[in-house]
């Protein structure tokens, strides 16, 4: 069995035993962490080194910052999303190839700040990410695309009025960008296993979002074909949430039937 997981912890430094307790407790093969908010040459490599785990990092100071644990062999194949690029750069994205698997770690651009400019540059992004997909499809790469996608891909995915309908999050264009990724053929693992119910994986620290349940499910892992008939598991760790100082996100962990022998890194 592969284990994979994607969180959002909101600064690694804040979230560093957290993250430390995650690995010991449910050992991943591959952990993709987002929001870490630091410069690459300050990550805790070397802690993660001694948990067992490598460090495949784009950092940024104070600001977004994308991260990849895993055990095992890995290439490096992106530090930024093909086609995606702003003034000054934004650290959002890193892809590693590892264990027969491309596992691409998105932090997808909120789209509330910055205007329309700031939206706009959502929208770029998730046709930039689905440009890549199409790419890696045509390529016959099998690959996961897992992270914060700041998308609620439908009306179940946001607890109600806890989003306007304006928000970015949910507006008709946004949703309509996460459908093309599916419809590009890729699975949503967390409803191809629960086709209905609130299964968030975010809420807000303001307003007792987390005492009343009042959610969003805005972290994802979309599948390729053969990589989507190898799923078991799709559940966010909701318990996290829970903890002393946690991040305002859950993991999302997925498990996978192991890939058939001889596949190469």
């Amino acid at each position: 069995m592969m284990k994979l997981a994607t969180w959002n912890v909101n600064s690694i430094r804040q979230r560093q035993d957290h993250v430390l307790d995650y690995l010991a407790r449910e050992q991943p093969d591959v952990l993709a962490l987002q929001e870490i908010k630091c410069a690459t040459e300050i990550f805790p490599v070397d802690v993660f080194r001694a948990a067992g785990y490598d460090s495949i990092v784009v950092g940024q100071k104070s600001y977004n910052g994308v991260a990849i644990l895993t055990r095992h062999p890995h290439t490096v194949t992106h530090t930024s999303l093909p086609g995606w690029e702003t003034e000054p750069p934004q650290a959002r994205y890193v892809e590693i190839r590892t264990c027969g698997l491309v596992v691409g770690n998105l932090y997808l651009p909120n789209g509330n700040s910055g205007g329309t400019p700031g939206y706009e540059s959502k929208l770029a992004f998730m046709e930039a990410l689905a440009l890549h997909a199409q790419a890696m499809l045509k390529a016959g790469q099998d690959f996961i695309l897992m992270g914060d996608y700041n998308v609620c891909p439908t009306e179940e995915d946001c607890a109600p009025g806890a989003l306007s309908s304006d928000d970015a999050l949910v507006r008709p264009q946004t949703r309509a960008a996460f459908r093309r990724l599916l419809w590009l053929g890729l699975t949503d693992a967390l409803r191809a296993l629960h086709p209905t119910g609130a299964f968030y994986t975010f809420w807000d620290y303001q307003a007792a979002a987390w005492q009343r349940n009042s959610g969003l499910r805005i972290d994802h892992a979309l599948l390729s074909p053969r990589v989507a008939e190898r799923l078991l598991t799709a559940l966010p760790a909701r318990d996290e949430r829970g903890r002393e100082q946690p991040s305002d996100h859950v993991p999302l962990t997925i498990t996978l039937t192991p890939a058939d022998a001889g596949a190469a890194d």
